[in-house]
């Protein structure tokens, strides 16, 4: 679980998207960089309920922006596709239960699977 955080580093250290212009169509990666940024809202949201305190995920998602340097609007949706991920699981969980602990592994290892993917596929 400690691989997201090195896995999206190297995601974003490889992303060919910073050095490029804005395209009007939309660049493949683009679907799976909007899902990680709603995984790592859900994350986010799972781990504090659950007890981590602080904000890994919120600097993961600061960390995804920085290296993608997105214009205003992709910007925007970056950050929708966070809240996204972070409200979802508002309204269904108030206290961690076995099953938001369930959810914060599937989001984990999406998370991985999204920076592995997205790195291999896109990276240089």
């Amino acid at each position: 679980m400690r691989c997201l955080p090195l896995l999206l580093a190297t995601c974003l250290a490889v992303s060919p998207v910073a050095a490029r212009p804005a395209f009007s169509a939309e660049a493949p990666f683009e679907s799976g960089l909007m899902r990680l940024a709603e995984v790592l809202g859900s994350l986010h949201f799972l781990r504090n309920l659950c007890g981590e305190k602080g904000d890994q995920w919120r600097g993961e998602m600061q960390k995804l922006l920085e290296s993608e340097n997105p214009d205003p609007q992709r910007r925007a949706r970056f950050i929708a596709s966070f809240n996204r991920g972070y409200r979802s699981f508002g309204g269904t969980y108030t206290q961690c239960t076995a099953s938001a602990t369930e959810a914060i592994g599937r989001y984990m290892k999406e998370g991985e699977t999204l920076s592995r993917d997205i790195a291999s596929r896109y990276g240089n």
